[in-house]
């Protein structure tokens, strides 16, 4: 099982990422998009990817507007499958921009 990150390593790896903010205990990311259409794409995207490692988001979406909220259950906060899967989105969302 992954180990969840300290609040220093947490911080250096979201130095590394476009718009994540939190704690050990969890990060999140905010994505707007030019319309709604654009903005369901970029979750299916994200399914995809989230399916292909088996680490899912929550994401709430508000019209254009998309939050991204990242943890690993089962570790009980922010892992390296979180870092990855962050990486992963931030790459989609500046796909679609």
């Amino acid at each position: 099982m992954a180990e969840v990150l300290g609040a220093d390593d947490l911080q250096t790896a979201l130095a590394g990422l476009d718009g994540w903010a939190g704690d050990p205990s969890g990060i999140s990311r905010d994505a707007e998009l030019a319309s709604f259409p654009g903005a369901i794409a970029v979750v299916d995207r994200v399914a995809e990817v989230a399916e292909e490692l088996d680490h899912h988001p929550d994401i709430d979406i508000r019209w254009r507007r998309l939050r991204f909220t990242l943890s690993t259950h089962s570790a009980g906060g922010v892992t390296s499958k979180d870092i990855d899967l962050a990486r992963r989105i931030d790459t989609i969302v500046r796909a679609a921009a």
